[in-house]
């Protein structure tokens, strides 16, 4: 384990434990010598993180909140890609938080980090996903949170519009298509549906509940079994 992904888990330990913890507990723990326990609780304390103790009666955080630069590059790289996923695939809240989290993470990271970060050579595009598609996937998720049922315009492939009166219950992302699992009331069974398939979304006041045979879990576990049983 190299010394700084180690002082992030020292940290995530102490972070733990409600009471304090002795140096030969934190070396068994880590698999390394007392003296380097001392030697990275200080530099802990250097960096900013509130550790108080002593050698020999053993240390704990003296408080939870810990400076925000407890990530790795690779860490910071991932939650950058994954933001960057989200401000071009999702409707434009979740693109407006993702935009924050980003501005967070860029304004408390040292510069050798941030250029590190600026120099990530990952980039996410972002085709076929409309101001359309955007819309429609703002009301099924505002319509999945709040299990309120949804008037949907669908084209099929067929290229045939109907008009359905839906349960939104969850979305899949495909890696460029998204789909919404809902449960039809014309048809009272699971039906899937493209967001980019549908013309026109809008939110009823009218609730419905999930149960145990009509939830997002229960529509996988039976394509689960369906598959297994074609094996």
């Amino acid at each position: 384990m190299h010394k700084s992904e180690r002082l992030f888990q020292l940290v995530n330990y102490l972070r733990s434990r409600r009471l304090a913890v002795s140096a030969d507990t934190l070396a068994q723990a880590f698999n390394v010598s007392v003296r380097t326990i001392y030697r990275d609780i200080q530099d802990l304390q250097s960096s900013g993180v509130s550790i108080v103790g002593e050698p020999g009666v053993g240390y704990m955080l003296s408080n939870a909140d810990l400076p925000p630069l407890m990530f790795t590059l690779p860490e910071l790289q991932t939650l950058m890609l994954g933001s960057k996923m989200v401000s071009q695939w999702t409707d434009p809240l979740f693109c407006e938080h993702a935009a924050s989290a980003l501005r967070k993470i860029e304004a408390v990271i040292p510069a050798p980090m941030k250029q590190a970060l600026d120099d990530f050579p990952i980039m996410v595009a972002r085709f076929g996903f409309d101001e359309q598609s955007k819309a429609s996937i703002q009301i099924v998720r505002q319509a999945i949170e709040l299990k309120q049922r949804v008037l949907l315009t669908y084209c099929d492939a067929k290229n045939e519009s109907s008009q359905r009166e839906i349960e939104p219950l969850g979305m899949v992302f495909w890696g460029g298509k998204w789909t919404l699992l809902a449960f039809c009331c014309l048809r009272n069974d699971y039906r899937e549906f493209r967001i980019d398939r549908m013309q026109n979304a809008q939110l009823l006041e009218q609730p419905f509940v999930t149960t145990s045979t009509k939830s997002m879990n229960h529509y996988v576990e039976l394509v689960r079994a369906r598959y297994r049983d074609e094996c």
